[in-house]
């Protein structure tokens, strides 16, 4: 694994869309999650806004408030509320990363997030889905398998991924959720 150069944080060449600072949000980490959801790092939108999954075309949150039963909620805070009751943490495998677009195809340069070191420091962790096979391919570039976790990479929840209808991302997911 690439170390973390912490002068990174300053290089705004490594950095999308003219931001600076940097680029990946915190994990979402309950107390004992279950399933970690890693994606790629965020897009425009959720840079604007400083928030996983913000493009209100993204079917992120839609999907995993059908998997969870719950009362779908446009509150970011309440989002995340329902990410930890439910022992889901989500993290982007990019700390930092260059990207013109909001395309997982166009990320350059990356350098990863300490992933597996975080996994390892929650036993309860039983699972860990991939949103999109971009996800899964730069995180088997860096890391390798965690014994007794279960990796399954499911329908990127982006609206890039527009062959792939709702109703289908929303089947994929449920057939791969422990």
């Amino acid at each position: 694994m690439k170390k973390i150069n912490k002068n990174k944080e300053n290089d705004s060449s490594l950095l999308p869309f003219g931001e600076t600072g940097a680029l990946s949000f915190d994990p979402i980490l309950p107390q004992n999650p279950k399933v970690f959801i890693i994606g790629t790092m965020p897009g425009k939108q959720s840079l604007r806004k400083q928030q996983y999954y913000a493009n209100n075309r993204n079917s992120f949150w839609k999907i995993i408030y059908e998997l969870t039963d719950e009362v779908f909620s446009e509150n970011y805070a309440e989002r995340i509320d329902m990410l930890t009751r439910n022992h889901i943490g989500l993290w982007d495998i990019c700390q930092f990363g260059n990207r013109k677009t909001s395309l997982d195809s166009d990320i350059k340069n990356e350098v990863p997030n300490p992933i597996n070191e975080i996994i390892e420091m929650y036993s309860s962790v039983k699972q860990i889905i991939f949103n999109g096979k971009k996800a899964e391919k730069l995180y088997f570039k860096y890391f390798s398998e965690i014994e007794g976790v279960v990796y399954e990479t499911v329908l990127s929840t982006s609206p890039a991924n527009a062959r792939f209808s709702f109703r289908e991302k929303l089947n994929n997911w449920k057939t791969a959720i422990l």
